[in-house]
């Protein structure tokens, strides 16, 4: 019973020592996980459990442990704030790895990514192929962050001095083939309204319906459950050629 006491207590000062500090430290550990971020996270939470499992050694032995290293972390990010030449060694910088459509095979490798890596990051910001990319940066916390060629980039209403009408959330009305009523009712639609609008893409139950939504500008979205594609899109390549 008192080894069970002990267990508790110790959990109960990891857990809101950790927490205590990690609020001291900032934001920062959560919204730019850097390498350097990513390390202390981890040995933060190695030096927490063992406070908090760990009865063979003095309580007091694991806390000041953790405090001691939540002050190394503090004024690690204090020198980081302070002088660029150990935010370098820290946090490390951003690499160009795309530069007018070309990638930089030495920039790649001393980052050591590989181009499966880079199509996925391309792809996340909504480029399919290096070529669509003015710029590409490799970021400290390993985002990429572009900027697009001229000829690839999006018109915005900006640049044709248009003032858009603002953007809402569209209402979701069918989800999995079931009906949400509420929505329905905030939407002010009936049951009649919601079947002719469904006619129109081709569906005649309810059942055949994925996901439908609408927009305060009245415009629907209707995902049905068979998507009657012509030629399914398949990157693996366990699958080609069969």
């Amino acid at each position: 019973m008192k080894l069970i006491i002990e267990v508790i207590v110790q959990t109960l000062l990891a857990f809101f020592s950790i927490l205590y500090i990690t609020r001291l430290l900032g934001r920062q550990q959560v919204s730019q996980l850097t390498f350097h971020e990513y390390i202390n996270g981890i040995t933060f939470g190695s030096i927490a459990a063992t406070l908090a499992t760990d009865v063979d050694q003095k309580t007091w032995q694991h806390f000041i442990g953790l405090v001691l290293f939540g002050i190394l972390t503090f004024l690690m990010s204090y020198a980081t704030m302070k002088s660029r030449t150990i935010s370098k060694v820290l946090e490390g910088e951003p690499v160009v790895i795309i530069q007018n459509g070309k990638i930089l095979e030495k920039n790649l490798k001393r980052v050591r990514y590989h181009m499966d890596e880079l199509n996925q990051l391309l792809r996340v910001e909504g480029c399919f192929s290096p070529d669509d990319v003015e710029y590409g940066l490799l970021e400290a916390n390993g985002k990429l962050s572009i900027i697009k060629r001229g000829d690839k980039r999006t018109v915005t209403t900006g640049d044709l001095g248009l003032v858009p009408s603002p953007d809402t959330i569209p209402t979701e009305l069918i989800i999995g083939g079931q009906i949400i009523y509420e929505n329905l009712k905030k939407m002010k639609i009936d049951g009649k309204i919601l079947i002719n609008n469904l006619k129109m893409y081709g569906v005649s139950k309810i059942d055949e319906v994925m996901y439908a939504t609408l927009d305060h500008s009245g415009n629907w979205y209707v995902d049905k459950f068979e998507d009657n594609l012509a030629e399914k899109l398949d990157m693996s390549e366990d699958n080609k050629g069969i």
